[in-house]
């Protein structure tokens, strides 16, 4: 169908967004809200913004012109009858939402689709007392809408698949990559999403490491733009937690979304984040003022001055990790212990996959005493994770962070570009089984995973959907490529063995795909 007219019901911040968009597609926009004057406060806001940009030369004074055109505030429901489609954005309660759309179905026509902008409710409970369920769908945008390139298009039990297309074709005319999912709880991103903090949450409450800490391993370790200590402040708590809890009972109590006391106890604290001031961090005027203590946990300065490596062995699950460590060490002049048991005085460095040192080292037929472990999930080039064991003997905890933190190494170790060098430094974290990145990342990938098993959408969707509706560095299923769907397999089923915790268990359509040695957007083909 082609969109003359598009009604925005609710002009709130995501209203205006999805208002300011289509306007800038040449669609003409009826702005209503039931608030006295809302709209035409929606209006002169968007409009002052669309100027800023204008002077700024994101748009000529045409283009302005022609968009603030496309712009008409309406006092009466009625008046948006003339609508192709109506989309509502207003707050999110399922009765308030069900008594709008029976006001819709009253003044527009029976041809006129109506979406929701819900985020977290089902759809087809807000199309239920509908006289045309068919023609109601979600219409999921992102905030700042302008800036997320992203919205899911979500069909309740009765939506026409016309309804659909109809929808997907408006998200491309409007700039936007529309994905398809299913009426689940959270759609995609919301469910996708659900890995990264609740795994940093029950991280941190086991000790493994402090929150400063966690977030440096997610961001300069992982590649994630904020550590989930610093998003969880900037969401806000009074958002995210309820979103924990919402999703872990719909799903009924699904052990991959359980929720952490600790945001509970900070939520009845008022401890909510950033609005507030005070949350994981301290903010002062909105900047974060809190003094980071993530090095306190280093060995002593004097320590690590004084470290003497005399040599090192190196176990590795992988050989190619090995041969990375024999090649850092190498171009760190360090000798090697290539015996078939360590010397005494030989640091025992292990690079191991879902497991802690103390196992490890059992595993190795080494003395944990001797040993650290080290993350090689992510790049030796960006940050190490370290982790001794709970005996391992200070002067080799020691020596491990000497010969791994704030040293200059070359940003390509296998680069002959020898000139381009950066300082990388390294966390020590206490024993956990598996590292910080190593649980979360593997978290988010086998939930990803998940996700295109239960067919809530295509393994392309959920990548697309995820990476650019939460921006993590890749979608789930093309990180599961990048590193490898058999050593994602390692982590969880190391993990899930020596914790028997469900929220580990590896999906089905990870485990198939791994021992296939196929690529995790591999589907099923229809006979």
């Amino acid at each position: 169908m082609t969109v003359n007219t598009l009604a925005i019901v609710g002009t709130g911040i995501m209203g205006m967004g999805i208002a300011q968009i289509a306007a800038q597609a040449d669609i003409q926009v009826l702005l209503y809200d039931a608030k006295a004057g809302a709209a035409e406060q929606g209006r002169h806001s968007l409009q002052a913004m669309l100027e800023k940009l204008t002077a700024k030369g994101k748009f000529s004074d045409d283009e302005l012109q022609s968009m603030l055109s496309n712009l008409t505030v309406v006092q009466e429901l009625g008046q948006i009858a003339t609508a192709e489609i109506v989309v509502e954005a207003i707050i999110e309660n399922l009765d308030i939402k069900k008594q709008l759309f029976a006001q819709l179905e009253s003044v527009v026509t029976a041809d006129t689709i109506l979406a929701t902008n819900t985020s977290s409710l089902s759809v087809t409970a807000i199309a239920a007392d509908c006289d045309y369920p068919e023609r109601v769908a979600g219409f999921h945008f992102f905030n700042p809408v302008p800036l997320m390139k992203i919205v899911e298009i979500i069909p309740g039990l009765s939506t026409q698949q016309s309804v659909v297309d109809a929808l997907t074709d408006l998200a491309k005319r409007m700039g936007h990559l529309g994905v398809v999912a299913k009426d689940t709880p959270g759609f995609i991103v919301n469910h996708g999403g659900r890995a990264y903090g609740t795994e940093a949450l029950k991280i941190l409450g086991e000790g493994v490491a402090s929150f400063e800490q966690i977030d440096r391993i997610l961001r300069d370790s992982a590649g994630f733009r904020m550590g989930p200590f610093e998003l969880l402040d900037l969401t806000g708590i009074d958002v995210s937690h309820p979103v924990m809890e919402s999703i872990y009972d719909q799903f009924y109590h699904e052990a991959r979304y359980r929720p952490h006391p600790l945001t509970r106890q900070m939520l009845v604290g008022k401890k909510l984040g950033r609005k507030v001031g005070s949350g994981f961090y301290q903010y002062e005027k909105g900047q974060k003022v809190s003094v980071d203590s993530a090095q306190n946990q280093a060995p002593k300065a004097a320590l690590v001055a004084d470290a003497v490596i005399t040599s090192v062995w190196i176990g590795a699950d992988l050989a190619e990790d090995k041969t990375q460590l024999t090649d850092y060490l190498n171009a760190h002049d360090v000798t090697i212990d290539d015996n078939d048991t360590p010397h005494p005085d030989s640091l025992v460095l292990l690079a191991i996959y879902g497991e802690d040192t103390t196992n490890a080292a059992i595993r190795y037929q080494v003395d944990p005493k001797q040993a650290v472990a080290i993350d090689m999930l992510t790049e030796l080039t960006k940050h190490r994770t370290l982790m001794p064991s709970i005996v391992t003997q200070e002067r080799f905890v020691a020596q491990a962070y000497a010969l791994f933190s704030s040293s200059k190494v070359n940003k390509d170790l296998d680069s002959t570009q020898t000139d381009a060098q950066e300082a990388v430094s390294a966390t020590l974290i206490t024993e956990s089984t598996g590292f910080v990145a190593q649980r979360v990342i593997a978290m988010v990938i086998n939930l990803g995973c998940d996700i295109a098993m239960q067919k809530i959408a295509t393994p392309e969707d959920i990548d697309n959907a995820v990476k650019l509706g939460l921006g993590y560095p890749y979608g789930p299923i093309s990180w599961g490529d990048h590193l490898g769907a058999s050593r994602v397999l390692l982590i969880l089923e190391r993990i899930y063995g020596l914790t028997g915790d469900p929220r580990y268990r590896p999906s089905p359509w990870l485990q198939r795909r791994a021992k296939l040695d196929v690529s995790l957007f591999t589907q099923q083909a229809i006979y």
